[in-house]
Order: C-alpha cells, then sequence, then structure tokens
C-alpha cells in the first residue's frame, strides 16, 4: 500500500506545481523563488527535490565526470502504410554528436557537511540569488558536475579565484 500513496502522491505533486516547477527552474529561478511564485502549496524540500531531478535529467547536472565527446541516439519512426492499408511504424535511428559543453566540478555537499560554518561565510561572498541557488539544491556528499553557465562562472569565480 506504501507504493501506490508515493505513486499518487508524485502524480498529485506533478499534476500541481510539477510542471510549474521545471519551467520556473527553466527560467533561472531559485529553489526560494519558485517557493514564493507558486499558487499550490509545496514544501521547500519537494520543491527543491523536484528541480534537482529535473537538472539531472536536463544534463545541468552530472552525477558522474563529463566525457570529452557526447553521442546521442536519435529515434524516429517512419510512418508506412501496407498492401492492404494497415498502417505501420518504422524505427529509424540516427547517432548524432553533440558539442561538448563546459561543466564545474562541484563539491558544495561535501563542503558544507564538513564545515558549515565556514560553507556559509564563504557563501556570504556571492550574489543574494547565487547564494539562495547554492543553499536551495540537495547537493549530494560527492562531487558531481554543474554545466556553465553565468551563474555558474560567476559563483565560481568568487569561490574559486
Amino acid at each position: 500500500m506504501n507504493y501506490f500513496n508515493q505513486a499518487l502522491s508524485n502524480f498529485v505533486h506533478d499534476m500541481a506545481s510539477g510542471g510549474a516547477i521545471r519551467h520556473l527552474a527553466d527560467l533561472g529561478y531559485t529553489v526560494e523563488r519558485i517557493s514564493r511564485e507558486l499558487d499550490y502549496p509545496t514544501p521547500k524540500e519537494r520543491i527543491a527535490r523536484t528541480v534537482w531531478d529535473y537538472y539531472v535529467e536536463k544534463g545541468i547536472i552530472l552525477l558522474s565526470e563529463p566525457s570529452d565527446h557526447s553521442l546521442i541516439e536519435q529515434v524516429s519512426y517512419e510512418k508506412q502504410i501496407g498492401k492492404y492499408g494497415a498502417v505501420h511504424f518504422i524505427e529509424k535511428k540516427k547517432v548524432i554528436e553533440q558539442p561538448v559543453k563546459k561543466y564545474y566540478p562541484c563539491d558544495f555537499g561535501k563542503q558544507r557537511h564538513q564545515d558549515e560554518q565556514g560553507f556559509m561565510k564563504r557563501l556570504d561572498a556571492l550574489w543574494e540569488s547565487d547564494r539562495e541557488y547554492i543553499l536551495g539544491l540537495p547537493w549530494p556528499l560527492t562531487r558531481v558536475y554543474h554545466v556553465e553557465d553565468e551563474r555558474m562562472r560567476r559563483i565560481m569565480k568568487i569561490l574559486n579565484p
């Protein structure tokens, strides 16, 4: 019964606010700001987990070291009409090489766990929105990799001069 309740809870969360959370995350909103924007009451921990999972799914955050090249298998389906008018779909696969993105190694979870007071003091040098971004996500105790974007360049420039 616990499995069913969890699945129902996930479904309700996704229907009520999951899409909105992912959309606001795409706009660069922090977990704190997303929490303020939502009409449906959603705990910050749930928002943080949704944003984290979405970033991992999109490749914004990698859980393992990025490779030198990125190959993606693109699948498409071609519609064909058979001898007696029956419709068939033929699967077509094509391998595409994507340009490699630059990623920053991030040990924020480990640093916070080892010396929370020192970590928080280091974050004081960041812009308020960048500080909110780092503190809002559930960083694991292991190293992860965050795609290079304007926000992470700014954060890394200040934290790792």
